[in-house]
């Protein structure tokens, strides 16, 4: 069974940004006896990007690709390596690539658990010398908030990823950088255990309802419940301030880097840094595919909201908790009084609650990129993006359950894509969307999977926002057709269609075993060589062929040291 893959991937304290105004649930609430896709599609704001002009990144360094595989590669490589001077809008310049440029992601544990260096050091040499060989763009690295502001309040090591990027721009490699607020463990795909920062499960201790909660009382450490994001219960901090300032003391620290090595920051948003609640863990069973999962809103922040949001719309009794008829974590719709298709979703109360609790997400997404642009603004060819889960179980269905219990308004007669496009696009950011490998027929058909059709859906709100769409796959794939569906989705696109980059989960010991990684080198050139879509596709195979054979020393040690 496929299922999705929850891929992680994320200074002085600041005046929390404020809360969204209540009216906007209140009016949401207020309105929802009447939901209508294109109701909602007010136009929106142009998307701005930030303007820059940096000089060429440092040549690569003669031992970045060792010196018996230099001429092999050079001339393999040569001819696909983009310009690193880069141009004054950025978006504009990704549009105008004839590819998609395609980035890879490092292993969850690449720096070691004190923070003060890298974890398997010569296999990551190896691996980034590989991986630019093949024409790769860049790499994308998890900064985990439970490592690297471990030891107290303001108290930052980078160390670990000092010696990432210092690999990375020596390797002539780009940089995603992601703001990890989340934990490691617990979710598809997670090999290692990184908890939130000591002191911060300290506080989540104290007070458990700083966790999120589901209707059973069960609490779920992954990451800070959002409804208390503005008040100070993190050892006098805000969690919007704790982001913040983490976010600062990165741009610090890495300052020489961005731009020109460190070209992206993805913010976490909320578990596996996805904008979106806990809603399906996997941890101790909990959940599995493809169960509906269940709402997170019964820490006594959420509640408190809900109440609020109820009795401003004059019916107190709403206010108490989430749909009692909303069945269990491993329930399909049909199982429960409220999914089903006929169900609570669509009646008046059903309304009020998804459209207060998909805003309190929204909310949560829009305090976040305030302080993220706020302290990336100075940081000109740095983009923002924001991750957005692939729930595709149950999309062809009428209510869309297990995206309404993760937080997205989806159903038959709502569009829940198309609010999110339009707030990322207030603030420039790019939306990074998984699934982008899946086919339907591959799904579980008695679990109504439509992958593709959530893609398209997407990538719809994404074109009508402004704004530039990135993918990932959510599972490892190292077939041809996972490749022809990314391919596909991604790069045989009109222009104004294509998506602005796309990331690979993930490197490991499986990537590098050789027909793997023949198979990838094509995907690669593929995806991100002008011209190479078009080409006879024995010759991009036999191209993909000379780049196996010239790295396979390098590939070989990078797989020999991954497995060890």
């Amino acid at each position: 069974m496929m299922a999705l893959n929850l891929a992680h991937q994320t200074g002085a304290a600041v005046t929390a940004a404020p809360t969204a105004p209540r009216s906007a649930v209140v009016a949401a609430a207020a309105t929802v006896s009447a939901p209508s896709a294109s109701a909602s599609a007010a136009p929106a704001p142009a998307l701005q990007m930030q303007t820059m002009t940096v000089d060429a990144a440092p040549a690569q360094a003669p031992d970045a690709v060792k010196p018996d595989l230099a001429m092999a590669c050079q001339a393999l490589v040569e001819g696909s390596t983009p310009d690193e001077a880069q141009h004054a809008d950025v978006a504009a310049e990704l549009k105008t690539k004839a590819g998609v440029p395609v980035f890879v992601m490092m292993p969850l544990d690449t720096v070691r658990k004190d923070g003060n260096s890298l974890n398997r050091r010569k296999a990551v040499e190896a691996s980034l010398a590989a991986l630019k060989s093949a024409g790769v763009e860049g790499i994308m690295v998890d900064v985990w908030w439970g490592i690297a502001e471990a030891d107290g309040p303001g108290q930052y090591n980078f160390n670990g990823y000092m010696e990432l990027m210092e690999m990375a721009r020596k390797t002539g490699l780009k940089v995603q950088a992601v703001m990890s607020f989340h934990q490691c463990g617990g979710n598809v795909g997670d090999s290692v255990t990184i908890p939130l920062p000591r002191w911060v499960v300290e506080e989540m201790d104290k007070d458990q309802d700083l966790a999120y909660t589901d209707r059973s009382g069960r609490r779920n450490y992954e990451y800070v419940s959002l409804g208390c994001d503005t008040l100070p219960v993190l050892k006098g901090r805000t969690p919007i301030q704790c982001y913040a300032d983490f976010m600062r003391a990165f741009r610090d620290h890495f300052a020489t880097f961005m731009g020109n090595t460190i070209v992206e920051i993805q913010v976490g948003m909320g578990p596996a840094g996805e904008l979106r609640y806990p809603s399906y863990p996997e941890s101790d069973g909990t959940w599995s595919f493809p169960g509906i999962g269940e709402f997170q809103c019964y820490d006594r922040y959420m509640l408190s909201s809900l109440k609020a949001a109820a009795e401003s719309v004059g019916k107190p009794e709403w206010g108490n908790g989430g749909p009692g008829d909303a069945g269990g974590y491993k329930n399909w719709p049909e199982d429960t009084g409220f999914f089903r298709r006929e169900g609570g979703w669509s009646n008046e109360y059903g309304q009020f609650f998804m459209s207060w609790y998909s805003q309190m997400l929204l909310e949560h997404g829009e305090r976040i990129l305030s302080a993220a642009t706020g302290v990336y603004t100075g940081s000109p060819g740095v983009k923002i993006s924001v991750k957005v889960a692939g729930i595709h179980w149950h999309y062809g269905t009428r209510s869309h359950a297990a995206e309404l219990t993760a937080g997205y308004y989806n159903t038959r007669h709502h569009d829940g894509y198309a609010p999110i496009a339009r707030m990322l696009a207030r603030h420039g950011a790019v939306l990074n969307f998984t699934c982008v490998e899946m086919r339907d027929h591959e799904q579980p058909q008695d679990a109504q999977c439509r992958p593709e059709a959530l893609v398209q859906q997407v990538a719809a709100a994404a074109r009508e926002a402004g704004v530039g769409l990135a993918g990932e796959n959510a599972l490892p794939r190292y077939d041809e057709t996972a490749h022809d569906q990314v391919v596909a989705t991604a790069a045989d696109r009109a222009a104004e269609d294509r998506m602005v980059a796309f990331t690979y989960l993930r490197m490991g010991p499986d990537l590098f075993q050789p027909d793997n990684w023949r198979r990838f080198a094509a995907f690669v050139k593929r995806m991100s060589q002008p011209g190479a879509r078009d080409a006879c596709r024995e010759q991009v195979e036999r191209e993909a062929d000379g780049v196996a054979h010239a790295t396979q020393p390098l590939v070989h040690e990078a797989a020999v040291a991954l497995t060890n």
